[in-house]
């Protein structure tokens, strides 16, 4: 019985964790401080890259603990762990920077449609 309580405790831990980072990340997106959301670093906001950092936190603990990689073999746990790690900063590191030109390319072709000649 003692088993289930500390893993019922753990749990409970995770839970709080996974509560608090979330409620600064509501925080963050409802404030958005100036001094974050306007000043950038590698081609996006402080704030932007907080949010990135905090949810893969989370992910990474829901993985860890709710999906029981911690208790997997070591070689295991890394090769899971570091696939998605890389494949998440691809994927951040193609939006990041190709959402701008997106934007830049698409503006043009909203300005024609909407002036009247």
């Amino acid at each position: 019985m003692a088993h289930a309580q500390s893993h019922k405790a753990l749990i409970w831990k995770v839970f709080g964790l996974l509560s608090v980072i979330t409620f600064v990340e509501v925080l963050l997106g409802i404030y958005k401080p100036s001094a974050l959301h306007l000043t950038k670093v590698l081609g996006t906001s402080i704030l932007n890259w907080m949010f990135l950092i905090l949810t893969l936190v989370k992910a990474y603990f829901i993985a860890w603990y709710f999906m029981h990689l911690s208790d997997e073999k070591k070689w295991f746990r890394r090769a899971i762990v570091w696939t998605l790690v890389l494949y998440i900063l691809y994927l951040s590191f193609f939006v990041l920077t190709e959402g701008g030109a997106l934007g830049r390319t698409f503006r043009g072709v909203f300005e024609s449609i909407t002036t009247f000649s």
